[in-house]
């Protein structure tokens, strides 16, 4: 056995067999060793190639893991992967060629949120259980219009209050906020005025970048010169850089906070400069080599971490998320059984609906009321220090 399969293959084993397997029957006269098929749709090209991308790199390093596992119980898994260019239009074709291939149990679609969206009405059509991996409340919310579709990222409102308690922490009175120009951004501002209410803390200036924008130097000026305590960064990571850079240049030397979107690179390159002390509100797995490992969970996190970098040579703060997606699938694909060769859809989304998982993004939890499964806990505080990101102290 190689020191990969050694490594990864034990720990999933216990894990799949302690959270996935307890309770399930495979009886029947027929063992089913039909492969468990997931379609992807993302952004592999376009204005969202980075994140999609290494979210590719982690489904295919998660399928992987699994399939070397041993505990499928003689099936495997087989990723079914289309670019839909950062387009609403090709996701939508994408979605709909996936949702009528009867081998495909589910779809995990990208972090475009226009993408997600639009894509609903197809999705609870074919009645094909669906894990979005973008932002956005109205991804999964009303659940009541959304009964096929999932949400697997940061929640503004959880990110806006943990945002909140620090600034508060930090004695922070005023902000200014950057934010982006979409449906994310708008609802983002919302939540934070919303906690900057309850804290007393005041948006003295506010301004919005799109997802293409390769220059904000405009948009950091007008922030800085109304002379804030701080930048509240509410933005994807590449424009949160930027916003970075453009501040500092300015000579503006207040603190920088930056919301979960803005997670990307765990080194920080060209941008550590005028990262350099910023904050970010994100899950323990972006940092995971900077806590002790003393749960099962987060010794998982702590070895995906390892095997993620040693495979690609860097991490990427959103994989946990499209991993988590993965292991959510085959958990209720594994226990909804139904007849050898073929999908459950069904099942499968009613497994979904009530999913518990201690995954490598934190603790996730599905219901019937809430299909946007990420816990506030999940959440936690780091610090870019010395080019790389690091759990704050």
């Amino acid at each position: 056995m190689t020191p990969f399969r050694s490594t990864t293959a034990t720990a999933l084993a216990s894990a799949l067999l302690a959270t996935t397997l307890a309770g399930c029957q495979f009886g029947g006269p027929e063992q089913d060793t039909s492969p468990i098929v997931i379609a992807a749709d993302l952004e592999l090209s376009g204005a969202a190639a980075t994140v999609g991308k290494a979210y590719r790199q982690a489904m295919d390093l998660k399928v992987q893991q699994l399939n070397a596992s041993g505990v499928l119980n003689g099936r495997s898994i087989e990723l079914l992967v289309k670019d839909n260019r950062s387009e609403a239009s090709e996701s939508l074709r994408n979605v709909a060629d996936f949702s009528n291939d009867r081998r495909v149990s589910a779809i995990i679609m990208g972090g475009c949120h226009e993408c997600a969206v639009g894509a609903v009405r197809t999705v609870n059509e074919n009645k094909i259980p669906t894990v979005a991996l973008a932002a956005a409340d109205d991804v999964a919310s009303p659940v009541a219009d959304r009964r096929y579709v999932f949400k697997l990222a940061p929640n503004s409102a959880d990110n806006a209050g943990a945002l909140t308690v620090e600034l508060s922490r930090r004695s922070i009175d005023t902000v200014g906020l950057l934010r982006s120009d979409n449906p994310y951004g708008q609802e983002g501002a919302t939540a934070l005025r919303r906690e900057f209410d309850k804290a007393g803390i005041q948006v003295v200036a506010e301004a919005s970048v799109r997802d293409t924008d390769t220059e904000v130097d405009r948009q950091a000026n007008r922030l800085t010169s109304a002379e804030p305590d701080a930048l509240v960064i509410w933005t994807p990571p590449e424009q949160a850089m930027l916003a970075a850079g453009a501040a500092r240049r300015s000579g503006f030397t207040g603190g920088l906070f930056l919301d979960a979107l803005a997670a990307g690179d765990l080194f920080l390159g060209t941008s550590a400069k005028a990262a350099e002390r910023a904050t970010l509100v994100f899950t323990q797995a972006m940092v995971i080599d900077d806590v002790i490992a003393t749960t099962p969970a987060k010794a998982a996190r702590r070895q995906w971490f390892q095997d993620y970098t040693a495979r690609y040579g860097g991490y990427h703060g959103s994989s946990s998320f499209a991993a988590d997606a993965v292991q959510l699938i085959v958990d209720a694909e594994l226990r909804a059984g139904g007849p050898a060769g073929q999908v459950d859809r069904e099942g499968i989304r009613n497994l979904l609906e009530t999913s518990q998982l201690d995954g490598l993004s934190g603790p996730i939890r599905m219901t019937p009321d809430n299909h946007s499964g990420l816990m506030p806990q999940a959440l936690t505080t780091l610090v870019a220090r010395n080019g790389r990101w690091r759990l704050a102290s």
